[in-house]
């Protein structure tokens, strides 16, 4: 018998809607309301202001390691903003813009990243799940998120974000594959950054793209410009119109990059070069979204001036906030605490240590 091809009925697309130049495509811009814009606006600006702050504060020692997502706003602030209240979102670890868009608090972010529990709390109300540090783990609870709100009959989705270097993980196959397979009400966004920590997008696949991979199980997927707020926002406004009619999940692949640290315990400049750096720097999607404002005559410099100023104030009574919070907080011997029924040697003598220290430290805080 001869061989004959297999159709595939999807392909993939890549979407632009306003590029690094500030061109636009208005058969391709989403009709969004005005205070809806300067909303995404400020969001993304108060976020890109703390990430700075944060690279601050633990340089100087005030909180611990974490991830910075400047460069990466849009590609997770655009996809949450089609989200409603009552839809799940399911972070990964540098989805700022978008926990804040969810209405995750500054001071939770400080005290989180402190090293305080207390900063990992949720409300109730919050459909979220909290930040996912085991790579691309995340993936499987928005599947099962998304079985559980199938099950329920609802018309609510869920969301997950993830990077590309999670695209190696078994989760992502897994997570993809139940949810095609179920047709589930899930979108999964990946921020392809170019960069899993120090392995490049070109060691993770042979794949052109990321978002082909929806192809083999069996659903939709989509490339954007992820500098692209308004690309962003339009693919996954699709997605999730899908998801609610019962279409099925969305694989959405946001091409982006990190214009800082993979986390503050890395030194990029050990695989990367400044070029390749400032290349993408002139794609930030934070000044292309003001000139896309300012075309619109929404945004002036003056509103600028005047956003930096509030944000910056409301970062510094959020940073004054979250320390004064500490002093509240609990006894750090509590660390060796509800471990063990009898607490190991080697686990009395760290404690021991800690006594001393803090002894040592209040001593020197006396006579300083």
């Amino acid at each position: 018998m001869p061989r004959t091809p297999i159709e595939i009925p999807e392909s993939i697309e890549y979407l632009s809607v306003l590029d690094e130049t500030g061109r636009l495509d208005r058969d391709l811009e989403p009709r969004l309301e005005e205070g809806l814009l300067l909303r995404l606006h400020r969001t993304m600006l108060l976020a890109r202001r703390f990430d700075e702050r944060l690279l601050s504060l633990q340089r100087q020692g005030r909180i611990g390691t974490f991830p910075p997502s400047s460069g990466q706003e849009a590609a997770h602030l655009g996809a949450a903003a089609a989200l409603s209240p009552e839809d799940w979102m399911v972070p990964a670890f540098r989805e700022l813009a978008a926990e804040i868009w969810r209405g995750r608090t500054l001071e939770s972010v400080l005290l989180y990243n402190a090293g305080f529990n207390e900063g990992g709390h949720i409300p109730p109300e919050r459909n979220d799940l909290p930040i996912a540090i085991p790579v691309g783990s995340q993936i499987l609870h928005a599947a099962g998120i998304a079985w559980a709100l199938r099950h329920r009959r609802t018309d609510r989705v869920a969301m997950v974000f993830f990077g590309d270097g999670a695209t190696s993980q078994g989760d992502f196959h897994e997570g993809l594959n139940f949810a095609g397979v179920f047709s589930l009400p899930a979108i999964f966004v990946c921020q392809n950054n170019q960069w899993a920590i120090s392995v490049p997008r070109a060691r993770q696949t042979r794949s052109r793209t990321l978002a082909q991979k929806a192809l083999a199980y069996g659903i939709h997927g989509i490339q954007v410009d992820g500098n692209d707020l308004l690309a962003v926002y339009a693919a996954a406004a699709e997605a999730v119109g899908r998801a609610r009619a019962g279409g099925g999940p969305t694989l959405i692949e946001c091409v982006t990059y990190r214009l800082a640290v993979h986390t503050t315990a890395d030194d990029p400049r050990r695989y990367r070069t400044e070029e390749e750096v400032e290349s993408w720097r002139r794609r930030d999607p934070l000044p292309r979204f003001q000139k896309y404002l300012a075309d619109k005559g929404l945004l002036s410099e003056e509103g600028v001036r005047a956003a930096e100023e509030e944000v910056a104030r409301e970062i510094q009574q959020a940073v004054e906030r979250a320390e004064e919070a500490i002093k509240a907080l609990g006894d750090p011997l509590d660390l060796f605490e509800h471990l063990w029924a009898e607490m190991p040697p080697t686990l009395r003598e760290q404690r021991e240590e800690l006594i001393a220290a803090l002894a040592a430290r209040g001593g020197e805080e006396t006579h300083g």
